[in-house]
């Protein structure tokens, strides 16, 4: 393992790894140019980010400023990131789907004097509003042909390319290079190393800042928990960079590691690019193993017949295989060998489609449903899940790798504390750490809070919301609610999100909606209640699953009314609703849904970029939807 000390910082652990594990030469970044994957090193990496660090000292930017990133995952992000951290400078990275509006207020709060936009579409967004950041000194394109969009007038800018930085600092000076290492060295772990906005569901963004020790610190003890990841590793890197987990998860710990980043093209390529690159690790979101579960489960099913029941004996032979691993037992011959029929025939084809070599995936940003999470194990595809925000640099627990106990976010990691805070009360049900754990533990629920290394040097510029979300004895309240379950910490829902029916009953969203998400039918689902007789839900369907039920054309999707009132796809929802609900008290249950034609939208502020849907916002807007669902229900019990 690289020497990570408490004198670590950012910049430091890219060139630890040249120092101790790799050879210059070898190989770091791997992004696809054209029909080929491009390989970068280590070497070319540090040159190009010296690069970066040559010019802006020259521009005169010091320890402190504020340098913004707009940009897709790319080498670029690497290039200007190491480049500006050696220098002392700040990450302020901007998600690329923000409104004008977030970016201005983004750029103006932070003061941000120069940023990097990636894309002709980024670009243009910026232009928008630079006349109105005064900070705002330098536009970095990262892209070509951007000479051909026309700068207002009132934007007083310098534009200048990011390639012409590269090429202009190709050959940093024996002065420069001095200059660089000074800084560096200047460089202390309590620095803030990035401001990462919050999305902001209740209110304005807030600026966290995360220091160099909050993000060296959380890879070393990630690294602790999760030995496996070893300097071989490739990591597939497609969540955005913008984002604190794949910061941590992939480019922190590939920095710390020595393990090489390949950078997807897009969402939509993900799996063309997961059979090209073949990786060993993957950070992910639920969603996407979701999908992956979706489309395993309808492929194998689809028809029938002798295929169909090949698929559901190999999954049911894998069930008892896991069940009988994880609790200890040896499986036996006879069902080691129907499992490696099993692997031969089915789970083998599935990963192959995965690259055929993933030794793991990261799961965070939003509760895995437990029955995914068991679907892959019982596939063999280890899935550790892990839990934190921004605000906590970002990890508090992540399964260990030996240890697996689905439907929890793992053990807590080396070196903080984690409470469980009663709502009302405020009285501390039970702290635990690392070294106090007991797979045999379990807690009632209450407030998740943490204190130590992990939490954030606080809001930039808010130092009355940095004490609410602090208190006195250096708790940070995350707003979540969760309890310990086995020794793991198990999430149970968003204090906010928690809804409180007429008659007292509180319900959590987030459990519910993951039973019902069982259903094939369903992509997502939306509970009201809070202060009503009975639950209600918006309902996202499946849309490829609706599509061939009903033989629609895409012309459906575009219609008007945002939800469909169909009755013959209402009652085909309704099935399952009333099927699923079963499974759950009575007051937890949906007694009326409306099937909203198209998914929440980021553009339209339905969602945040980390695809938290805004409570306040959904509910406002379909607010007359929503009233109707209430007066239909109360006709149907009278």
């Amino acid at each position: 393992m690289p020497l990570i000390n408490d004198f670590s910082t950012v910049p430091t652990l890219l060139r630890n790894v040249v120092k101790n594990i790799h050879k210059p030469q070898e190989t770091f970044l791997i992004h696809k140019q054209g029909a080929d994957w491009t390989e970068i090193s280590f070497e070319d990496t540090l040159k190009r980010a010296d690069a970066v660090s040559a010019f802006f000292l020259e521009k005169g930017i010091k320890k402190g400023d504020r340098l913004g990133l707009m940009i897709e995952n790319s080498p670029e992000y690497v290039y200007y990131d190491q480049g500006i951290q050696q220098i002392g400078a700040i990450n302020v990275s901007i998600y690329p789907t923000l409104s004008e509006q977030e970016v201005a207020y983004i750029i103006n709060d932070s003061g941000i004097k120069a940023i990097l936009v990636g894309n002709n579409f980024l670009y243009r967004k910026v232009l928008k509003v630079a006349a109105n950041c005064k900070a705002l000194k330098y536009i970095i394109p990262a892209f070509k042909d951007f000479e051909k969009v026309t700068i207002p007038a009132e934007v007083n800018v310098e534009v200048i390319a990011f390639s012409d930085i590269l090429a202009l600092k190709h050959q940093v000076t024996v002065a420069e290079k001095a200059e660089i290492e000074q800084c560096r060295s200047l460089v202390l772990p309590e620095d803030v190393s990035s401001l990462i906005y919050t999305s902001g569901t209740t209110g304005t963004p807030k600026g966290v800042m995360l220091t160099h020790y909050n993000f060296v610190k959380n890879v070393e003890v990630c690294l602790q928990q999760i030995p496996v990841i070893d300097q071989t590793e490739t990591f597939l890197s497609f969540l955005p960079l913008s984002h604190v987990f794949e910061r941590t998860a992939t480019y922190h710990v590939c920095c710390a590691q020595g393990c090489k980043i390949a950078f997807a093209q897009s969402l939509e390529l993900l799996a063309k690019n997961m059979g090209e690159v073949r990786p060993t690790v993957m950070s992910c979101v639920p969603r996407l193993l979701e999908r992956i579960h979706d489309k395993a489960i309808k492929g194998g099913t689809a028809g029938g017949g002798t295929k169909a029941k090949i698929f559901t004996w190999a999954l049911e032979t894998g069930n008892k295989y896991r069940v009988a691993k994880e609790a200890g037992k040896n499986p036996g011959l006879i069902l080691s060998a129907k499992k490696g029929i099993a692997e031969k025939l089915v789970f083998s084809k599935i990963k192959e489609k995965t690259g055929g070599r993933l030794k793991f995936m990261i799961s965070g940003g939003a509760a895995l449903p437990k029955n995914v999470g068991e679907f892959f194990g019982d596939l063999g595809i280890k899935i550790l899940e892990g839990f934190g925000l921004t605000e906590t640099s970002p990890v508090m627990s992540v399964t260990e790798y030996h240890r697996q106990v689905y439907g929890t976010v793992g053990r807590i990691i080396p070196g903080i504390e984690v409470g469980i805070q009663d709502v009302e009360s405020k009285e501390i049900i039970s702290i635990q750490t690392h070294h106090t754990f007991n797979e045999d533990f379990e807690c009632a629920e209450g407030e998740v809070i943490v204190r130590g290394h992990c939490v954030m040097k606080g809001y930039f510029n808010k130092p009355a919301e940095t004490a609410e979300a602090i208190d006195k004895d250096m708790w940070f309240h995350t707003g979540d609610i969760g309890r310990f379950y086995k020794g793991n910490l198990q999430i149970t829902d968003r204090l906010k999100n928690m809804i409180v029916n007429a008659y007292g009953k509180n319900v959590y969203p987030t459990p519910v909606e993951n039973i019902y998400l069982k259903s094939p039918k369903i992509d997502q689902l939306f509970l009201i209640g809070d202060k009503r007789e009975f639950i209600t839900a918006i309902i996202i369907p499946n849309r490829e699953t609706l599509e061939e039920t009903f033989k629609l054309k895409p012309s459906f999707f575009e219609e008007a009314d945002p939800f469909i009132t169909n009755p013959e796809i209402i009652d085909w929802m309704e099935q399952d609703i009333k099927k699923i609900s079963n499974e759950l008290a009575k007051f937890e249950r949906i007694k009326n849904f409306k099937i909203k034609r198209n998914p929440f939208n980021i553009d339209e502020g339905e969602i945040t970029p980390t695809m938290k849907v805004k409570r306040r916002i959904v509910e406002k807007k379909y607010a007359e939807a929503i009233n109707e669902m209430y007066e239909e229900g109360v006709e149907a019990e009278s």
